[in-house]
């Protein structure tokens, strides 16, 4: 949408709207704008690319609310939420990091070093897993029990092997993954699901003040949540985050570092689910490259 077709869509819903906007077409589902009211409030806007998003939006609000209860940061504090607009009040902290939309050139909003970053992500990964799993199911949101995990991965490797192909570097690793059982979690926790420097918000000194984007918030397996932080600052840091996750009272295991090692190896599988379940001819060639791209196989 352009600028003119978003002001017209937030006054049908009541926002007056400044008609400065910054637009971030980034977003796979959604399409982001910054905006000001007339008011001078600063706003996020997300605008659903597709009009089979309505369930996805339902799910997220219940979601939102079980983090709101639950965390000690913010997140976002949904005011219009319907299938053609979402938007909140801007929350004060920025994102760790963010993309140029057109060069993927990445601006750090914090010193990448910053232990105050690590050690408040680890306490909000141990409020976050703390939230009962009762009372998550309790809200019709995805619930994966252990036995489900390897399922889960096993199934989304058959449905995108068959549909988009993969390369027998990616498939011998995921096989392999798939049966060695020392270092899969007899336990599954409430994740955010797509847990990275993006979606964490940071104060100046990288104390985390929020976290946003949970659209993919379920019970699952929580070595998801980690594999966002290896992504983006290494295998160093994310032992650092492991250990102390631990000593705030987070419950690992033995193999939940190679766990993670594994969950980011598969990025590749489920961005492939994804295209296939938008069927959009971008996301699917992009995903073909991804999984057939050459890499050494664990």
């Amino acid at each position: 949408m352009n600028t003119q077709d978003i002001l017209k869509l937030a006054e049908k819903h009541g926002l007056n709207l400044q008609e400065q906007l910054t637009i971030n077409d980034m977003g796979a589902d959604f399409q982001i704008a910054f905006a000001t009211d007339t008011d001078g409030r600063p706003w996020v806007l997300r605008l659903p690319r597709r009009p089979d998003l309505n369930t996805q939006i339902e799910k997220e609000s219940k979601i939102l609310s079980l983090a709101k209860k639950h965390l000690s940061v913010s997140v976002p504090d949904w005011k219009i939420a319907n299938a053609e607009l979402i938007a909140y009040p801007m929350m004060p902290e920025k994102p760790a990091l963010t993309y140029d939309s057109q060069t993927w050139e990445v601006t750090w909003y914090m010193d990448q070093q910053s232990p105050a970053y690590v050690s408040s992500l680890a306490k909000i990964l141990v409020e976050l897993h703390r939230v009962p799993v009762e009372e998550v199911a309790s809200q019709d949101v995805k619930v994966l029990t252990p036995s489900d995990l390897k399922k889960e991965v096993a199934e989304r490797l058959d449905w995108v092997k068959r549909e988009l192909g993969i390369g027998s570097d990616l498939e011998r690793r995921l096989e392999n993954w798939l049966s060695n059982d020392r270092i899969w979690p007899n336990f599954t926790t409430f994740i955010h699901g797509d847990l990275f420097a993006g979606h964490v918000l940071v104060q100046k000194d990288g104390t985390v003040g929020g976290v946003i984007d949970w659209s993919e918030g379920q019970v699952s397996d929580p070595a998801i949540e980690f594999s966002g932080h290896l992504t983006v600052f290494g295998a160093d840091s994310l032992r650092q985050l492991i250990e102390r996750y631990q000593e705030l009272g987070g419950i690992v295991w033995d193999g939940i570092y190679e766990q993670t090692v594994e969950r980011q190896a598969s990025t590749p599988l489920n961005y492939g689910v994804f295209a296939l379940m938008t069927e959009d001819e971008r996301h699917l060639e992009a995903a073909k490259a991804q999984l057939h791209a050459t890499s050494t196989a664990q």
